[in-house]
Formats: C-alpha cells, structure tokens, sequence
C-alpha cells in the first residue's frame, strides 16, 4: 500500500487513450489492451508522464464501455486481466502511470446488481439503484429528460416501477445514499489499487447524490432540468470525503473529477488543497457553447469569452486547487478543429498554437490521443456514419420529430459530435492508417495519408515534435508550473496573451487566433528575453503577429 502524496500529479502530463481507437493488435477492428502495449514507446518518447484510459471493464457497450457490467474483469474486446497486469507493468517500467476512468453515478443494466435489483424492493439489491413509483396516470415519476435524449426514466415490466437513468436507459442510476451500494464501491477501488494503478478519473462524479424529492424540472426543449435536484447534490460532498478516507489517502493517487456545472467556487469545495476528496476536477465552461439546438452548435466560441473564461480558473483557483487544462476528450470534437483552423494551410500552425496556449498555464495538461498529431474532425456524409449513441438519439430528436430541418441540424451536429475523437488512430500511411488489419469497428479519418504518426516522427517541424518539447520545458522551467497568471490585452478578438510569473522568473505567452496579420508589440521587460519556443522558424517582424503564430519568451 502507498500512504505518501506527494502532489506528483501537479507536475506530470497526462495522455488519455480511447482504447477501442487506439490500436488494434488481433485484426478484429477494435483497439486493444495489446495494442497500448505495442505503443508504449511511442508515448514515452513524446515525454508524458501518465495515460488515462478511458473504461477497459466488461460492457456491453452501449456507450462505448461507459456501462460498465463488471467492475473486476476487462472487456472481451479488450484482452484479458493478465493483458492488463502486462500493460500495468510495462507502463511502470517505463516510468508511465495508469489512470482508470471510475465510472459509478451509474452501471449497465446487465450488472449483476441491477439484474438482482429488478427482482424487488426486498432482495438484497433492492435498493441498489433509484426506483421510483410513476404518476396516477402511469406516467414517468417526473418530466425530467436524460443526457442522451428522451426520458430520464424506464418502466421495468419485472419490478413494475421505474428507474432513473441520466444516460442510457441501459445506464441506470445507483443509489449512493445506500451505505452498501458505497462500500461496495469502494472495496471494488480498493482492489485496483492493490493492483497498483495510480489513480482514478471520475466520470460525471458531481451526480452521484441526488435530492430525495425528484420534483419537474424547467422545461428545456422538450423535457425538464434535472441538474438543480441531480448535480452537486446534498450529499456529494460527504461521500466524496467518505470515498477518501476509505480509498483514496491510502494510496499515491491522482484523482480528477468530472464534475458538470462547477464553478471556480465550487471546485475548491470538490479538490481544495484542505478539502480531503479530489485533486483536482475538469470543468466544461470552455467548451459549452449552447445555441438554438442546446449543444449542437456549430458557432465558434468568442475568444474573449474564452479568454475570460480560462483566466477566471487561472486565478480563482491559484494557491486554492489545481487546474486541469484540456481542449478535447473522447466527449469533445477535435481541438484544431474546434478552437484552431483544420484547413491545411493553418493546420499545424493552429495546433501547436493551441498547445501553447494550454500548456503554458497553471496546472495538469491532457493531451487526447492523435493531439499530438493535430487529427481533425471527420467529414461525415450522413447520420449512417455515426456510432455514438449520443449523436444518433439527438438526430433522430431533432430531425425525426420533423423539429427541425437536416440542412440548419447538420452543420451543428457534425461540428460537435463525440464521434470526431473516436476515429481510429492515425498511425501511418498504409491502409487503415495502420491502426488495424482488418475492418476498423468505425471508419478512419481519410486525411490519414497526410496526418499520421510516422510522417510526424520524420518531420522535425512537426506538431509531435512540438508537443514533445512543450513538455520538456515544463519540466525544465518551475514558472510553467508554478507561476502566477496575468491576462493581457482581454478585449482582443485575436489574440490570446498572458503573463506568468514565479519569484523572479516571468513568461510572455502571445497567440493569435485568426488567419491574418495582427499588431502586437513585445512589451518592453520581455523585449530582450529568452525565446523559449515558436510556431514559426524564423522570427517575425517588430510589432506584428502572424497568422496563428505563438511563441514563448522567458526572463529571469
């Protein structure tokens, strides 16, 4: 067992791994445990410091292993425990930490829990999960509405009443004001940390307490808000705390939190330096960006919004809790598509502005799988081409009820589906982009000719290079890590600038966001300083910016 934090996370760098993407090392089509393994050295020749793998656990897939039937076993597709012991220890010989993705707001309806829980309010499992009679009427208990489309309830034939599913029907909710449902839990997090992970990403952990009174919510579209009696529950806290004493503080951990709606406040609550549950949260004010069809909207996000946005997290949190900094996951489009231009005049130029940007802040970078590439979205042709039971349900919503036509829901669907981070892995120029010999489980990317991982490996100059020595210099420069925050220029529609300073070592970090020519003049103090990296090979002219171009400069 572990006892001693010692707050290592603060200075790693973290890769998260969409296993079913990642590779492929049987020819099935889907990404394997294997697979991981045959790329280790790929990842640690990049530099970072820990992989995030999104649920390896049984499921059966309803959302991509996001309804989780075994907490103990790995998926079939997946490999095998001792795939994972293999992985585990190859990781650790390489000085790489494992990360699992913690999944308990809720189980697959084909866990054993549930399957025993159907049976009636007086079995063991009864009250494992949350049921609740309908209306008078026969009706759903309330009108509240899931994350995936229709109806946060299901009427189950067998127990004759309903249960609560935030997600999928075939997600149903757990009950964590159960004490046993809890200990349950935490002896199953007990166990891989015997194993010897290194820590745990909790996904949508801000939901697992819900009010006892379950009352309509504000309508919204079609259905009602369950997020006032749903996220940031009464109890969220206690049992976050209870889960660090019976778990976490045992062991050398990272811990980071999902946590949907939270606020700079509410995140010192969540992983405050005294607080004693996480060490850290991710928030989604940066990539929330609702419009007329709630999240799908294809709009770009105004750069002093996000500006504003990020700064208040820099500053709100410094000497309070820990930054998580991120510009995509496996449930956000590509980042260079998203926040930079996927066009291949800017591409690269746009990437490694955007990792600048990030990786120059106070807190943990997350580099998604294909970042370090600057993969892009998918050219989608049609609703056939998704998987994602979360894209599929909104079009059907939103295009089959006749709300909407498929000409205004397209261009919105597209620009922000999960399925633009799930394409396989562009590894070479061979068929399948080298991610599989056989048929991929979902299409690759066509651009994979162009943009793969050993184009980037020859390629001095490429955006793998450059994120490789991003992170170097976080280990080589405490400012990167340590460093206060200062915005500058905060009404600028085009460029993104800021200050960081530790004792007497000070950053000028300038980006531009726009495909043109910008006016930016060095401030005096950074005039004659070190210029620690750049986009562009050769420096620019006095007083200008040019398109997306970024560059660091450190004095001391």
């Amino acid at each position: 067992m572990k006892t001693t934090n010692t707050c290592w996370w603060k200075e790693a760098v973290v890769y998260q791994i969409y296993p079913r993407s990642f590779m492929d090392s049987n020819g099935d089509g889907i990404g394997d445990l294997r697979g991981i393994i045959s790329r280790l050295d790929y990842l640690k020749k990049l530099g970072i410091d820990v992989i995030w793998m999104s649920p390896v656990y049984q499921s059966p897939n309803d959302d991509n292993g996001y309804d989780i039937s075994d907490y103990q076993a790995i998926m079939e597709e997946f490999g095998t425990m001792e795939d994972f012991d293999q992985l585990l220890s190859r990781a650790h010989e390489r000085g790489l930490k494992i990360v699992m993705d913690l999944v308990v707001n809720h189980t697959s309806d084909e866990h054993r829990w549930f399957v025993e829980s159907r049976k009636g309010k007086g079995e063991p499992y009864g009250d494992y999960y949350i049921w609740r009679d309908g209306k008078e009427d026969g009706s759903a208990p309330n009108n509240w509405g899931s994350c995936f489309g229709g109806s946060a309830w299901q009427y189950d034939e067998e127990r004759g009443q309903y249960y609560l599913h935030l997600f999928s029907k075939k997600q149903p909710d757990l009950n964590w004001d159960n004490p046993q449902v809890r200990k349950e839990v935490f002896d199953m997090m007990n166990w891989w940390c015997e194993k010897g992970i290194d820590g745990f990403r909790m996904d949508v952990i801000s939901m697992i307490s819900k009010t006892e009174q379950m009352p309509d919510g504000e309508v919204r579209e079609i259905y009602g808000d369950f997020a006032p009696y749903c996220v940031h529950g009464p109890n969220v806290h206690q049992y976050l705390w209870e889960m660090n004493q019976e778990v976490l503080s045992k062991y050398d951990l990272m811990t980071v939190g999902e946590t949907a709606g939270v606020t700079p406040e509410q995140a010192c609550l969540y992983a405050g330096e005294d607080t004693h549950e996480l060490n850290t949260v991710f928030h989604f004010e940066h990539v929330d960006n609702p419009g007329m069809y709630g999240k799908w909207n294809a709009d770009q996000l105004p750069l002093t919004k996000l500006k504003a946005i990020l700064s208040r997290w820099q500053t709100e949190l410094c000497g309070k809790a820990w930054n998580s900094l991120y510009w995509d996951n496996h449930d956000q489009p590509r980042a260079v598509s998203r926040f930079g231009n996927d066009d291949p005049a800017w591409r690269e130029l746009s990437a490694k502005m955007l990792a600048t940007c990030l990786h120059m802040m106070q807190g943990t970078p997350y580099i998604y799988q294909g970042e370090e590439l600057g993969m892009t979205n998918y050219p989608f042709q049609g609703p056939k081409d998704f998987h994602d039971i979360e894209s599929i349900q909104a079009y059907e919503e939103w295009c089959g009820s006749g709300r909407v036509s498929h000409e205004a829901f397209w261009p919105c669907i597209t620009k922000v589906s999960r399925d633009n981070a799930r394409t396989p892995m562009q590894w070479d120029d061979t068929e399948q982009a080298g991610f599989t010999t056989g048929t991929p489980w979902m299409p690759v990317n066509p651009n994979y000719r162009e943009i793969n991982a050993k184009a980037a490996l020859e390629d001095p100059d490429s955006v793998f290079y450059y994120y490789q020595k991003l992170i170097s210099l976080r280990k080589e420069y405490p400012v990167i890590v340590h460093g206060t925050y200062q915005l500058l220029l905060a009404d600028s529609e085009e460029l993104f600038v800021y200050e960081r300073a530790f004792g007497a070592e000070k950053l000028l970090v300038a980006c531009s966001f726009v495909d043109k020519e910008t006016e930016f003049q060095v401030p005096e103090e950074f005039a004659e300083g070190k210029r620690l990296i750049s986009n562009y090979k050769e420096p620019g002219r006095d007083g200008k910016l040019r398109p997306y171009e970024a560059f660091v400069i450190y004095v001391s």
